[in-house]
């Protein structure tokens, strides 16, 4: 029998405890979840054969203990708490599965990643993950058969379902909430377009969207993600012209986002001292200029240079109640704290909700001196069962565990799904879970 360690059983974990425990009789498994809040597991979820542990991961005697006695690993934890168990998996030569990207934290452990004879699999969730195995698949099919690539384009987005979008964003957490709010602060975007390099820094990066169509989803405004020119390299395209990934956001969320970055709300740098006792209101007061004679709402039309007919973006900001005098009633938090917190009353994901996953890639390229371009797009939404977002993290790390125990993933060291030995038998199971792509020919 062999014997699967889970760390971590958040919210993105329903459909990777459901994979492995549909599949534990048939491949001869025993799953063991090592959670600190036991509490926070929905007990229906877990059936009588899993093994539930109760472990702060800060308790090396017993993580060590739990980590000797798996045949592998798999952490759900926040990336910064994986480095601990990575090394606990090299003393015991115990292979490992995360979502997470590859860190510099990681890279350093290479040699004796690749010493211990395991395989550290990252980036197996939806994005990193299925975008990895999705373009890859399509970028190497292309390059075999001739083609040169010339542009490549991707974006994601963790956003709600049609029939529960009714709210002026467009918008709710279906992620962490923190990531949302602090999105694009780890300095300039940076991506090639056409030959030029291209760089977007933080205050600006909002204000630069390009609008995605996707069939029978309409429109979407993507904003670019981080350092798009390292993908060059891993994908194998170090001469192509236009490297641009991106997250998607429906149309106006940008714009309206864009506000609270002007104003400093976003800002995660410093505390506010007398925070606890702030209202909404006076929190927004803090960003603007003193004006003893003008409203709150006046003086932020005059910051943002809001002309009075522009209501669409006001209503917006209106809509969560930044102007009302709701306590903020957190102590000595930091400008993005605050806006999570007022953030967290409306765009919270009810029961009833359903979220949504939307991944669109555009290729341009010329085969046989034809200049050519295929769009790749997937949507998945979530059900009563699990969320899109934990359909599309949880399945692919599920899929890999298997592969992995199974040996027909056999690479050795740091990997993430841009190997055909690796991403081929992913992708494949994947369809087989309603995770497919629809790919068109653009004339």
């Amino acid at each position: 029998m062999k014997k699967i360690l889970l760390f971590g059983a958040g919210r993105s974990t329903s459909a990777l405890i459901n994979y492995l425990q549909t599949n534990k009789e048939k491949e001869n498994w025993q799953l063991t979840i090592a959670e600190k809040f036991l509490e926070s597991i929905d007990e229906k979820l877990i059936d009588a054969q899993t093994e539930l542990i109760s472990l702060d991961i800060q308790d090396e005697v017993k993580r060590k203990d739990l980590v000797a006695k798996s045949d592998i690993v798999i952490s759900m934890l926040p990336a910064r708490m994986h480095i601990d168990i990575v090394k606990d998996c090299i003393q015991f030569r115990k292979s490992m599965v995360t979502a997470s990207y590859v860190s510099d934290e990681l890279k350093a452990l290479e040699k004796e990643i690749e010493e211990s004879g395991i395989i550290i699999l990252n980036e197996v969730g939806v994005d990193p993950g299925i975008d990895h195995i999705s373009a890859k698949k399509l970028i190497d099919e292309l390059i075999n058969s001739g083609a040169e690539i010339e542009e490549f384009e991707t974006f994601t987005g963790g956003l709600v379902a049609p029939q529960s979008d009714n709210n002026p964003w467009g918008y709710k957490f279906t992620w962490n909430p923190r990531n949302v709010v602090v999105a694009g602060q780890g300095g300039a975007v940076k991506f090639i377009q056409e030959g030029t390099y291209k760089y977007i820094p933080y205050h600006k990066l909002f204000r630069r969207t390009e609008i995605i169509e996707v069939e029978k989803y309409g429109k979407f405004e993507g904003i670019a993600n981080r350092d798009s020119l390292k993908y060059r390299s891993i994908y194998g395209l170090e001469n192509i012209k236009t490297m641009y990934r991106g997250t998607l956001r429906r149309p106006g969320f940008c714009r309206a986002w864009d506000a609270f970055v002007q104003l400093g709300a976003t800002d995660d740098s410093f505390i506010i001292e007398n925070s606890k006792h702030l209202t909404y209101r006076e929190f927004i007061n803090l960003f603007l200029p003193y004006n003893p004679n003008d409203s709150v709402e006046l003086k932020l039309r005059h910051y943002l240079n809001l002309a009075q007919d522009e209501v669409e973006l006001f209503d917006k900001l209106k809509w969560l109640d930044i102007f009302e005098e709701i306590p903020v009633n957190l102590d000595r938090a930091t400008p993005a704290q605050i806006l999570q917190s007022i953030l967290e009353r409306k765009w919270k994901l009810e029961p009833e909700d359903r979220d949504m996953i939307v991944m669109w890639h555009r290729f341009a390229y010329k085969l046989n001196g034809i200049n050519k371009e295929i769009h790749s797009s997937m949507v998945i939404e979530g059900d009563e069962n699990h969320t899109a977002m934990s359909k599309t993290v949880g399945l692919p790390v599920g899929i890999s565990t298997k592969l992995i125990l199974n040996q027909v993933i056999r690479q050795k060291g740091i990997w993430i799904p841009i190997h055909p030995d690796i991403y081929l038998p992913l992708y494949s199971e994947l369809e087989e879970h309603g995770i497919n792509f629809i790919e068109k020919e653009i004339n």
